[in-house]
Formats: C-alpha cells, sequence, structure tokens
C-alpha cells in the first residue's frame, strides 16, 4: 500500500464527500463541493506522477486508479443532473457514461486475451478527461465569477468532452479492431484460467 495507491483510496473516499457536500442546505455547497471535487480530481494526477517518479507502479494502483476516476465522474454527473434534469444535459452525460462502461468492457476482454496495451490511454482520452473534469468543476461551482458565466461554461466543457469521448472511443475500437474480428479466437474465462462471479 504505497503513497499513490493511497491516493487512489482517498479519491474514492472522497466521493461521498462530494455528494454531501453537494446536497448541504446552505449557500455554499456548490462552491465547496466544486472544491471537494477539484482535490479529488488533482490526486488523480498526482498519484500518476509519483508512482511513476518513484517506480510504484502495480498491478493494483493499474486497476483501481481507472475505477475511481470512472466513480468520482459518473456520480459527479449524476448529481449535476438530478440538480437540472433537462434534455441537452441528459445527451452528454449519457454519452460519457456509455462510452466509459463500454471502454472498460473492452479493456478487460482485451485484458483476458493478453492485449491490453493495445487498448491503453490515447493523447485523445487525456484531452477528454481534462475537459471532462474541467466541465464539472465549473458546472458544481454554477455561480458566475468575475462576470464569467461559469455554468454556461462548464456545458460548452461537456459537450467539447462527449465529442472527444467518442473520438477516443473510436480510437480505442480501431486500435482493438484485429482482435475484434469475427475469426479470431475468442478466450473464455475458464480458458484463462480467471473465473468470474
Amino acid at each position: 500500500m504505497n503513497i499513490p495507491n493511497r491516493l487512489t483510496i482517498l479519491r474514492i473516499l472522497l466521493v461521498p464527500v462530494i455528494v454531501v457536500v453537494f446536497y448541504l442546505p446552505v449557500s455554499w455547497s456548490s462552491q465547496l463541493s466544486a472544491l471537494v471535487f477539484m482535490l479529488a480530481a488533482a490526486t488523480d494526477w498526482l498519484d500518476g506522477y509519483l508512482a511513476r517518479r518513484w517506480r510504484q507502479t502495480s498491478p493494483f494502483g493499474a486497476f483501481l486508479d481507472p475505477v475511481a476516476d470512472k466513480i468520482m465522474v459518473a456520480i459527479a454527473l449524476i448529481l449535476l443532473l438530478q440538480a437540472d434534469p433537462v434534455i441537452w444535459l441528459t445527451l452528454p452525460i449519457i454519452i460519457i457514461i456509455g462510452r466509459e462502461i463500454t471502454i472498460s468492457a473492452l479493456r478487460e476482454w482485451m485484458a483476458e486475451l493478453g492485449s491490453r496495451t493495445t487498448v491503453a490511454v490515447s493523447y485523445i482520452g487525456k484531452l477528454k478527461t481534462a475537459a471532462q473534469m474541467g466541465s464539472i468543476v465549473a458546472m458544481l461551482y454554477r455561480d458566475d465569477l468575475f462576470g464569467l458565466p461559469v455554468y454556461r461554461i462548464g456545458v460548452f466543457l461537456l459537450y467539447i468532452a462527449a465529442v472527444l469521448t467518442l473520438w477516443s472511443m473510436l480510437v480505442y475500437l480501431k486500435a482493438a479492431r484485429p482482435m475484434l474480428s469475427p475469426g479470431k479466437p475468442s478466450v473464455t474465462p475458464e480458458d484463462s484460467g480467471e473465473s468470474h462471479i
């Protein structure tokens, strides 16, 4: 249990904190929830940086880090949609969450085939993550800041993130296409020595 993995666990523990703060019956709940989300997002960058710098990468960290990210993002998006349930928010949020489920399933399947590196994070995926995090922070904050329409900026970034989400998914699927061809033999959990409940 090294420091990068502890930061990842901290990110997961901050998720219920974001939810509680979001629903606090006080005027500054939106600003505080945005701050807590920013802190959680910062641990996402920091744990990866420290793991590489200190050479503390591990299979557990490689598994837990994307899980923590997806939990944090999905729950934050659901909170935002619940607060403002309109179609123009529903569509990009469905795209983003649907993509995460699809790519997670693809990565797990490729790992069973021994080709996990084929669907490693791409540059487009990193841009998507940056736009996604920025949009969530802005939309959680909600209020205008120095005359800037923060919430509208967040919605704009959300649509950019949705477009990049589809683009990066196509990149992943293209990279995995040779393994998805009908002639490629499939590997079952029994064949790979793994069991799934």
